[in-house]
């Protein structure tokens, strides 16, 4: 009895044991079976597809790749300005992509070339599209300065092709960083042989009436070239059926955007020149190393590392001997970059970054991915249960200056502030607009108790209470401009109101610290701000698992 009990189990053992090793034998040898269900991934019969095969985040054109970590936001010097709005903070982000230079002019150029093809403003249903984003050239006039040259010629004339775009406000910089999304992911679309060879030129010849937006592909694909995408799919497409990427494809590229302010700030900082084991060896006062704005080095000694304002009368030294190589904007890369290969991140021009300022940086809320200006917005869905295509409907959109630019573009799809389904019973948040949380909504002004909706706020009790210019058509389309004249306004802050980063052309040296802050509302433009976009990286935090004892310092 006792042995035929043995033999049995013995038995069971050795079944069950062939049984593990079997399934562990699988899954170690298969990506294409699901750990879930020991289905079949991709398999030709059908079933579940997915890029079983994808190893992490192509770097996109024109950009560097930045690891996150931690590291300290704010001030590292005396606050000379009394602002008292970068107060030292801890905060942590994720790894990302940024340009490596400023966004330029031959850059824009190519953007506005595009809209005039593919949107010609001799139709009157397109006149504001191109014309929108024009940079204002305007910002280069003086009242006691001679700039016409610069006014006619900075934008457009090949001597400044590769000198940093300016006279472009906050929303324009923004809606470049839209299209820029577009154009990239056409290419990496044509280039998987998703799109037929060319196909991203025919919208600009006229030869497809319509043009590509990734989030319309993504939801509805079919409508993308005003519905003639069939005619232009690539090898990909399978006898009469279409085929067409997905994000689960790893192919389409995240979208290109404006660098956050804490972004911005930890890639202009590049403390991994300073890494030593898990440690930062101090703190930089700027993207180089050391308290000093001058070469120390052998070759180039005594030369400035970057372009700003020297002193009073004096940008860029004297001549046959000049300190920095420029007297306004300079050519980018004509410094060196900081130990994340970013060039310019100090001095030539400051910088738009994506946040709406306050005063203080809420470290109590978060302190990783640290942004203000959170707008959630969903998809609109349409009777038929489908994603809104705007086809040929344009919002436009008049700014407070009297600037018209379009909120969308034709083929766009349409987006709408997230209501109570996506809200109640949720602790994350609880509205679509969080531009003004715990610093300016009603909850955090000192009258909560007088009103319960934002609606019912007077300009008295609003945290902040900053002038509301207005712009108006009459019947005849004249543009009525009207100046908010109240001497009760008590601050210029508000949710239009914009950070701006580091030092320019037209700045002194304290301003080239990567901590400092300034503001300026977002519909207005100067002659020393420029913008540089930034990628979100998706998957790994790092490229590589070898850790190094120091961080490579640039060459």
């Amino acid at each position: 009895m006792k042995k035929q009990f043995i033999k049995v189990v013995l038995s069971c053992a050795v079944v069950a044991g062939g049984f593990t090793v079997t399934s562990c034998s699988k899954s170690s040898s298969s990506k294409n079976v699901s750990r879930a269900t020991g289905w079949k991934i991709n398999a030709k019969e059908g079933g579940f597809q997915y890029n079983t095969d994808f190893k992490e985040q192509e770097t996109a054109p024109g950009l560097v790749f930045v690891e996150g970590g931690t590291f300290t936001k704010g001030k590292v010097q005396d606050d000379v300005m009394h602002d008292w709005n970068n107060t030292p903070t801890s905060q942590h982000v994720q790894s990302f992509y940024m340009d490596e230079t400023e966004v330029t002019n031959v850059m824009y150029l190519e953007y506005l070339d595009y809209l005039k093809k593919v949107y010609p403003p001799e139709n009157p249903k397109y006149a504001n599209i191109y014309k929108g984003a024009l940079p204002d050239t305007l910002v280069w006039r003086n009242r006691l300065g001679f700039n016409e040259t610069m006014t006619n010629n900075y934008l457009r004339h090949p001597a400044y092709a590769e000198y940093p775009v300016v006279g472009v406000n906050w929303i324009q910089a923004t809606q470049f960083a839209e299209w820029r999304t577009d154009r990239v992911n056409e290419v990496m679309l044509e280039r998987e042989g998703y799109l037929a060879k060319d196909a991203k030129y025919k919208a600009a010849q006229g030869e497809v009436a319509g043009t590509f937006s990734t989030e319309a592909y993504l939801n509805r694909p079919e409508s993308v070239y005003n519905g003639q995408i069939d005619s232009l799919q690539g090898k990909k497409k399978k006898d009469s059926v279409s085929t067409f990427a997905k994000r689960s494809s790893g192919i389409i590229m995240p979208e290109y955007r404006l660098p956050t302010e804490t972004e911005w700030e930890y890639a202009a900082q590049a403390q991994v020149g300073q890494r030593e084991y898990n440690n930062y060896r101090g703190r930089k006062k700027y993207p180089w190393e050391g308290d000093y704005t001058r070469n120390g080095q052998r070759v180039g000694r005594g030369d400035q590392l970057a372009n700003f304002k020297q002193g009073k009368g004096d940008y860029g030294g004297i001549a046959g001997w000049s300190d920095d190589g420029a007297d306004i904007t300079a050519e980018v890369m004509s410094y060196k970059p900081n130990d994340l290969g970013l060039y310019d991140m100090a001095g030539n021009v400051a910088e738009w970054v994506a946040d709406v300022y306050r005063p203080i940086v809420d470290d109590e809320v978060s302190d990783f991915n640290y942004y203000r200006g959170n707008i959630y917005m969903k998809t609109a869905i349409g009777e038929d249960g489908k994603v809104t295509i705007l086809k040929d409907s344009i919002v436009y959109d008049t700014l407070p200056n009297g600037k018209v630019v379009a909120v969308n573009l034709p083929g766009e799809i349409k987006m709408v502030p997230v209501d109570e389904e996506e809200t109640y019973l949720r602790t994350n948040f609880s509205s679509s607009d969080n531009r003004g949380y715990r610093d300016g909504d009603p909850g955090s002004s000192r009258f909560y108790d007088r009103f319960s909706d934002e609606e019912e706020s007077t300009d008295k009790q609003v945290m902040y209470n900053a002038p509301k210019h207005k712009v108006e058509r009459d019947s005849a389309g004249n543009i009525i401009r009207q100046y908010d004249k109240s001497n009760s306004r008590t601050s210029l802050i508000n949710d239009e109101v914009r950070v701006y980063k580091g030092g320019s052309w037209r700045d002194r040296a304290y301003w080239l610290d990567p901590a400092q802050r300034r503001y300026l509302p977002q519909y207005m433009a100067t002659d020393y701000i420029g913008f540089r976009c930034a990628m979100s990286r998706v998957g790994s935090k790092s490229k590589t698992k070898n850790k190094t004892v120091r961080g490579k310092k640039a060459k």
